[in-house]
């Protein structure tokens, strides 16, 4: 489990203020078994934590003076991992890759958005609902606080599919899918493209300025057929990029 704090949104401009990582083992079923390691560390930021970062997470400019967080370490604790996750992994891994070269070739995957949990009976994504949803609480926006709440959060079993949170986000990481690009979409076609589960990208990060949604490989040929049917009205060539957990969430792709 990984979770950093930061200065801001910016994921190319704001700066980590902290870096938090549970290290965990788990079993052939895709259960954790035990925690194993914790790393945690401060690091000051080379402007003022703005207020509202501090607001949001208590963490102070006296907290973190003086601190820097050791690249070596954090690569020794790292090396091992098969699979990072984190609860906001197209957050954390820009970070993170900006930081430290080595999760640039580590596996990935969103606690967040690759467990469908609204359809397992929780009120949302979000660290609190998950935590309520399993009889717990925590310190929030903390960055070790968050790591071991979601280490709690995957542990659990989710009671429709009778498998471990953790074993439903692990088989959807080790899918391919294809990213496809609703590129110069009609703008009035916005809502359809949104009601289907595409998502906004505002180009800011070298990405196209484009709707997009991320398929089963399986689902490519239907989810082209729409775009050409329902939205285009004319047979389009799209951008089509194929995604797994190497390269999804990362700004390389």
């Amino acid at each position: 489990m990984l979770d950093v704090e930061t200065t801001g949104l910016d994921t190319a401009r704001d700066e980590v203020i902290e870096l938090a990582m549970v290290k965990f083992t788990y079993l052939a079923d895709d259960r954790i078994a035990q925690i194993t390691d914790v790393f945690s560390s401060f690091n000051e930021p080379q402007n003022p934590i703005p207020a509202e970062i501090t607001d949001l997470t208590g963490i102070t400019d006296e907290m973190v003076l003086g601190h820097r967080i050791d690249s070596e370490a954090v690569a020794a604790f790292a090396a091992g991992a098969g699979i990072i996750i984190a609860h906001n992994a197209n957050f954390d891994r820009r970070f993170a890759e900006r930081y430290w070269p080595l999760f640039q070739q580590k596996a990935w995957a969103c606690s967040a958005t690759e467990v469908e949990w609204r359809k397992h009976g929780f009120d949302g994504s979000r660290l609190g609902y998950l935590l309520a949803g399993v009889g717990l609480f925590h310190q929030a926006h903390r960055a070790i606080d968050d790591c071991r709440a979601l280490v709690e959060i995957l542990a659990s079993n989710l009671p429709k599919p009778n498998r471990s949170a953790l074993a439903v986000l692990l088989g959807r990481a080790r899918r391919k899918a294809m990213r496809i690009w609703a590129e110069q979409s009609p703008f009035e076609l916005k809502d359809e493209l949104k009601k289907r589960g595409y998502r906004w990208s505002d180009g800011a990060d070298g990405r196209p300025r484009s709707w997009y949604i991320d398929v089963d490989e399986a689902d490519e040929v239907t989810e082209i057929e729409f775009l050409r049917t329902t939205i285009y009205l004319r047979d389009v060539e799209l951008r089509v990029q194929a995604m797994n957990a190497i390269n999804r969430f990362s700004v390389r792709a």
